[in-house]
């Protein structure tokens, strides 16, 4: 099990304790004496650097970290499996719900994971009166929390933006008799909002996610509408709008995804950026191997690439103080960050978060919908299926053996359940391109921090 991970960023070394979290920044010849497993003997860290530093100055670095170890700063045994294995029986409360309000789109993005909106087969809008049962379903499943997250999704959720504040006036008019404070989040294509679109989700929204795939050209090619041609000129102008409208302080971010067909999506950030966009994110597709779009093994070297190209310009525009902007994939609390049992467990799909499809079925999260080996209920029923639902909840870092053994454990919890299923058939088995990634991301992401 790895109990260090040492990596150089940019002109710098690193050292992470991987059970503590600490964050040590070293010079050269630290980083060479360090080993992932633990300290070597000190003859054999003598014999291994003696013809690129001089004995005495190696014996001086090996004391001290020495001392770090003893004081439990390096190679620190972890305290958390326990925690995990004993929380199984703990009884779980819903706090989050995607509520698949309509699996309809007016657009065809040509790598969209829900065949085109539609949910293979399991399209349709969702009526209010279905809405209002499924808040229900997941108010009563809440118990003590008093924290309840939904986000309203599609296919295109404006749509149906009648239903939406219909939906939004029926938890406001029930949440203080609930004894819950409910808060709302919306990802949306932008292409339909209008101004009493964008008033209403200002003020309702804690989170609204517009999707944007950077460059004109990149952003043509896989986001069509239903005529086929691109939808870069309907949205930008709307996103733009709709950011300004925002109140200051509430949330929002541009999110794209990256394809092979744009592995340098540097540049689309940079597209986003400079069209005035603070708060942004594009994420790796992902898609079945043998799909045109699908990332794969020898795309990683340029992906990384791409990763190191933004913490690099990112850096330099925190040190010269200005045009600063957020990405979405390099932020990590160094701190203080998620709790010890979210880090275990990643976002709690099945157990803590449930999608709710038009139809009421319910499934651990909306990339498993119309997988009906993985349905946990039905709102009209009021069933859930609590084994299944404990399945999802076993599947922590440390029923997953390469997790078990990886660094970066406690920072993905484990990776995305659905996209484990999806390429290995189980959702102990990660997903190794995602895994690849991730780790590059959380790699620069401590270096940012650690700037």
């Amino acid at each position: 099990m790895s109990l260090i991970h040492k990596f150089k960023q940019g002109e710098n070394y690193f050292l992470l304790d991987v059970n503590t979290g600490a964050v040590h920044i070293v010079d050269e010849l630290v980083y060479d004496l360090v080993h992932d497993e633990g300290m070597k003997k000190k003859s054999e860290i003598i014999e291994l650097l003696k013809g690129k530093y001089d004995e005495e100055t190696i014996v001086e670095a090996y004391d001290e970290m020495v001392e770090l170890v003893k004081e439990g700063l390096l190679y620190s045994e972890d305290q958390y499996e326990d925690i995990a294995h004993g929380s199984m029986d703990d009884r779980d409360y819903i706090k989050a719900v995607c509520l698949n309000i309509i699996h309809g789109c007016n657009l065809r993005c040509k790598y969209c994971f829900a065949d085109e909106g539609e949910y293979n087969g399991h399209k349709g809008v969702m009526s209010i009166e279905t809405a209002k049962k499924a808040i229900d379903y997941v108010v009563k499943r809440s118990g003590p929390r008093r924290n309840i997250e939904i986000d309203l999704f599609g296919g295109e959720p404006t749509m149906i933006m009648d239903t939406i504040k219909e939906i939004i006036k029926y938890a406001r008019d029930n949440e203080k008799e609930w004894k819950k404070n409910i808060r709302f989040t919306m990802t949306t294509n932008a292409t339909l909002l209008n101004d009493d679109m964008m008033d209403f989700m200002d003020k309702e929204m804690g989170n609204i996610i517009l999707s944007l795939d950077g460059r004109k050209c990149v952003n043509d090619n896989v986001r069509i509408k239903v005529d086929g041609s691109g939808s870069y000129d309907d949205i930008l102008p709307n996103i733009k709008k709709m950011i300004e409208k925002r109140t200051p302080g509430k949330m929002y971010y541009v999110r794209g995804t990256f394809t092979r067909a744009n592995t340098d999506f540097y540049e689309d950030v940079m597209a986003m950026v400079n069209e005035g966009f603070k708060e942004v994110s594009i994420e790796p597709v992902v898609l079945e191997d043998g799909q045109p779009l699908s990332l794969r093994t020898e795309d990683l070297p340029e992906i990384m690439k791409n990763y190191d190209k933004l913490y690099e310009d990112m850096v330099r525009r925190k040190r010269e103080g200005k045009d600063e902007y957020k990405f979405y994939h390099f932020n990590v609390d160094l701190n203080g960050g998620p709790c010890v049992y979210k880090r275990i467990s990643g976002c709690g799909a099945g157990f803590e978060y449930v999608a709710i499809t038009p139809q009421g079925e319910v499934y651990p999260c909306h990339q498993f919908v119309g997988k009906e080996e993985y349905k946990l209920g039905s709102i009209y029923d009021d069933t859930y299926d609590a084994d299944l639902g404990k399945k999802f909840k076993k599947a922590h870092i440390y029923n997953k053996p390469k997790c078990r053994d990886c660094w970066a454990r406690f920072y993905c919890s484990g990776g995305c359940q659905a996209n484990n299923v999806n390429f290995n058939g189980d959702m102990n088995i990660p997903y190794e391109i995602g895994c690849a990634m991730q780790k590059k991301r959380i790699e620069c992401a401590i270096a940012l921090k650690a700037e």
